[in-house]
């Protein structure tokens, strides 16, 4: 039953692509919903995730990093960003320690001031940092573009700094109940979830240029009955014959690898035993062909403009 004492915010987490903002909401949740991964655009849909402690709830919209779009892919992804600051009660901006300010970051703050929003600046990869003195210097020159409400050094690697960012975020939620039931963790079906869990491993185990122009739809996820054996049929799409050939390895390698690696993490996270089979076809320039975009799940009127 809900409790109008009971508190809440919606929070969107932005800024520029592989500054750790993905990594910083699974730290703060305590587990991992959004997929990470050392190259940047890793997220490229919005991602709710779902943190409630006691009468405070955070409902987080993780979001793509900024980058100028260069397909009708990129051109969701920027409007993803852009919906999601205008729709929400606060905002947290990710900043990587000792990096000068970017046009795009600039851009991000000239939305907060637009729209007068709430925002908390995170400045993470504290942990990468040998000179923490120009910390000062990056504080001062970004406070000085917006009136944030707190602005919080951290490190999602090392977890220093996240409950005083979490503390931060809580204090601008307001009164009028909850949004999810308590035990919620995030708003992404179950087949989404394990479609960008085998795209994490792609990532993490191809070379930049063959991950970014593959995408991944589960076509069949069903549980067995009366086991606990849940069985996935997914397909990666990749854009040539030459990056099929890359993705499945010699002999079938780097698929079985690929597959090895997801299905671990499945396990984990549906907390039961998975049978992972895994198909690579070719669809040419699929990040531009709208009825492909659309039957992965990407919204139509983001190809509009």
């Amino acid at each position: 039953m809900t409790n109008n004492n009971d508190k809440s915010a919606f929070i969107a987490i932005v800024g520029k692509a592989n500054v750790g903002k993905s990594s910083i909401l699974n730290k703060m949740l305590g587990q991992k919903i959004a997929i990470v991964s050392n190259k940047p655009q890793t997220t490229r849909t919005r991602i709710m995730g779902v943190l409630t402690e006691k009468e405070t709830q955070l409902v987080f919209i993780d979001t793509p990093g900024l980058h100028k779009p260069h397909n009708s892919l990129d051109k969701f992804m920027l409007r993803s960003v852009n919906e999601s600051v205008a729709g929400v009660d606060a905002c947290l901006l990710v900043v990587e320690a000792g990096k000068p300010v970017s046009d795009e970051e600039k851009e991000l703050i000239k939305k907060f001031t637009s729209l007068d929003i709430p925002a908390v600046l995170a400045i993470n990869k504290m942990d990468t940092l040998a000179d923490k003195t120009v910390i000062a210097k990056q504080i001062s020159e970004i406070s000085s573009m917006y009136e944030f409400s707190a602005v919080v050094p951290c490190s999602a690697q090392t977890n220093s700094g996240i409950d005083t960012l979490k503390d931060e975020l809580k204090a601008l939620a307001q009164e009028g109940g909850h949004m999810f039931e308590e035990d919620t963790l995030t708003d992404q079906p179950e087949r989404v979830i394990a479609a960008e869990i085998i795209r994490e491993k792609l990532l993490r185990l191809l070379d930049r240029e063959v991950p970014h122009g593959s995408a991944v739809f589960v076509e069949r996820m069903k549980e067995r009955p009366d086991s606990n054996i849940i069985d996935i049929d997914a397909t990666v799409y990749c854009e040539r014959d030459s990056h099929k050939g890359i993705i499945i390895g010699k002999g079938g390698s780097m698929l079985k690898k690929i597959g090895t690696y997801a299905r671990q993490d499945m396990e984990k996270f549906f907390d039961c035993k998975i049978n992972l089979q895994i198909w690579v076809k070719v669809k040419e320039d699929w990040r531009n062909r709208e009825s492909i975009l659309r039957s992965l799940g990407y919204d139509q009127s983001s190809f509009d403009n």
